[in-house]
């Protein structure tokens, strides 16, 4: 098949529109319609059902955009490898992570990554679900648990655990609790339990729910729970790493905690050599390093 062809075909389906696959292609939309159809005719399929709101893959489409995505990553991942081969740090790297953390212990300490490498372009996807490093979905990973996917390096950053947090105002105004059936006076701010999460984190919240608690607050992550409870709500669990950044929280029933939740660093085997991914390993070792010295017990 002509690559320039599959070019078109995939911008066409990324797009789902001949004029706007035209206008990134810098080509007409006549001309971008004449390859299609020229591919179309070489398969001896139809590659696109075509409606007034624009275009929708065939089951052929499908296969087809599935396999010049994958051409796409891996050209994508070659000229990395050789935007590498300079001295300097640059260039964009994508670095996914959960929300949670994310939020509230990644991005407040990016500011120390660009003073030391200001070229440098962070793509930052916070969510859920575990992106393919291998298929290129993203440059680095970390994540709440130990990567199965092949081929991959991984390094063990740190553990965590899920704690009880309140502000002084709340306890004020409430009472501090000395034991779990206390907490049958206290609001409750967690994930709910349809959210992804670390299992350590649910284990505990079903712990707590186990005690009748009459009234809860559930958010979809993290950094809702801890602004709830910022704002003198109740009781959140929250992984203990907010505590180093929030010294103002009181930890509530300090001998109740999950099990260690462990926080792995990984990429693809074929970005080893990536000075981008090494500026930003460092960048999180030596933040890891920070962190772990001011972290309270």
């Amino acid at each position: 098949m002509d690559w320039d062809k599959l070019r078109i075909f995939h911008a066409v389906a990324d797009k789902g529109s001949l004029t706007h696959a035209g206008e990134v292609l810098h080509l007409s939309q006549s001309a971008v319609s004449r390859q299609i159809r020229a591919l179309e005719e070489s398969l001896s399929v139809t590659l696109f059902h075509r409606h007034a709101r624009g275009l929708i893959l065939t089951e052929q489409g499908e296969l087809l955009f599935d396999a010049t995505s994958q051409m796409v990553r891996r050209l994508e991942a070659a000229a990395a490898r050789i935007r590498d081969s300079e001295d300097e740090v640059f260039g964009e790297l994508r670095v996914t992570t959960a929300t949670g953390f994310g939020t509230l212990w990644l991005a407040p300490r990016l500011a120390n990554l660009y003073k030391k490498y200001p070229a440098l372009k962070i793509d930052l996807m916070l969510e859920e679900r575990v992106l393919d490093l291998p298929m290129r979905e993203a440059d680095v990973a970390i994540r709440m648990k130990e990567p199965t996917q092949a081929d991959l390096i991984r390094k063990r950053l740190m553990n965590i655990r899920m704690r009880l947090f309140a502000t002084p105002k709340y306890l004020e105004e409430h009472g501090t609790p000395q034991s779990m059936d206390d907490m049958a006076n206290h609001r409750l701010i967690c994930q709910n339990a349809g959210t992804a999460q670390v299992a350590a984190g649910a284990l505990m919240v079903a712990e707590l729910m186990s005690h009748d608690i009459p009234s809860t607050l559930t958010v979809n992550n993290y950094f809702g729970v801890l602004q709830a409870v910022l704002n003198h709500l109740g009781i959140g669990v929250l992984p203990d790493y907010v505590a180093a950044d929030s010294p103002h929280l009181v930890r509530v029933l300090p001998d109740f905690e999950s099990n260690d939740v462990p926080v792995f660093l990984a990429y693809p085997e074929e970005l080893r050599h990536s000075k981008r991914v090494a500026a930003f390993r460092d960048f999180v070792m030596e933040e890891i390093a920070s962190f772990r010295a001011k972290m309270p017990d």
